[in-house]
């Protein structure tokens, strides 16, 4: 019989507590990037809501994210884990009292229970980045903050059928950028493609996983050939070459979102 002195765990605890998953969403303008920085100086999306965790758990908690974004870059589908030793909570209650202690440029979107073995990192089965443009227009002030002006608007068909050559695994060290230290550069692309939505472009990309600023240098390099008028098929002799002084501009960060991260379905979860 159940001792309600002593309840039993529930099918996710572990001596680390319950595992719970957290989708996030945030405006990376004021932040310095995702991940906490050693002393906790600088403004960073991990390290306020280690803060609030800690506020909630009375002792301090380590999330891991699926990704690290970089300074001025947004989330509307961040995912992390963190492990919770508050049994008497559902763990979609997380949602509520978290955002009451978070900055109105950070938001929890949803909370769930997850395996004790779930890694947002590690488990991560694709992220998708967007990437957002205002065409022939300036920006309007809260535009600005979201997506970077183009004069221009550029040809669609061609940049999609570049975009073709972007698909399956391959190495990207062309749209590497220095100082990346990522073990090996290859990377299996699922999809990338540039469509209307609205009145803003948008330049969507789905991998398995990136290198550091690649969403960015990929995008740049796009738009760099497409001006060009550069032949689909020089296109893809150029970015097969390995040569990153072949590669375009880095675009600014402001336009880009971490837009989803997908997981294989998660089976035995607690909440």
């Amino acid at each position: 019989m159940n001792d309600p002195a002593h309840p039993l765990p529930a099918p996710g605890d572990g001596p680390r507590g319950r595992n719970i998953r957290l989708v996030i969403a945030y405006d990376g303008t004021d932040f310095c990037g995702w991940q906490r920085q050693a002393g906790g100086r600088t403004r960073t999306v991990q390290g306020v809501l280690e803060d609030a965790l800690e506020k909630i758990h009375k002792r301090p908690v380590h999330l891991t994210g699926s990704g690290r974004t970089d300074s001025g870059v947004h989330a509307a589908g961040q995912a992390a884990n963190f492990y919770s030793t508050i049994r008497n909570m559902d763990a979609e209650r997380f949602v509520p009292a978290l955002n009451s202690l978070l900055p109105g440029d950070l938001r929890i979107l949803s909370a769930a229970g997850a395996p004790q073995s779930h890694h947002a990192r590690f488990d991560a089965r694709s992220r998708t980045y967007r990437y957002f443009f205002i065409c022939q227009r300036l920006a309007l002030p809260f535009e600005s903050r979201f997506a970077l002006s183009l004069r221009r608007t550029p040809d669609l068909t061609v940049l999609n059928d570049y975009c073709r050559f972007l698909r399956g695994e391959w190495d990207c060290t062309v749209f590497a950028t220095p100082g990346d230290k990522s073990k090996s550069r290859r990377r299996y692309i699922f999809g990338a493609s540039f469509f209307f939505e609205g009145r803003r472009l948008v330049f969507e990309i789905r991998a398995n996983a990136f290198l550091w600023k690649m969403v960015r240098s990929v995008a740049g390099t796009l738009l760099f050939y497409e001006e060009k008028k550069t032949d689909p098929a020089d296109f893809c002799r150029l970015i097969s070459s390995g040569n990153r002084a072949l590669a375009g501009p880095t675009l600014p960060p402001q336009g880009l979102f971490l837009w989803k991260v997908e997981y294989p379905k998660l089976s035995g979860a607690a909440g």
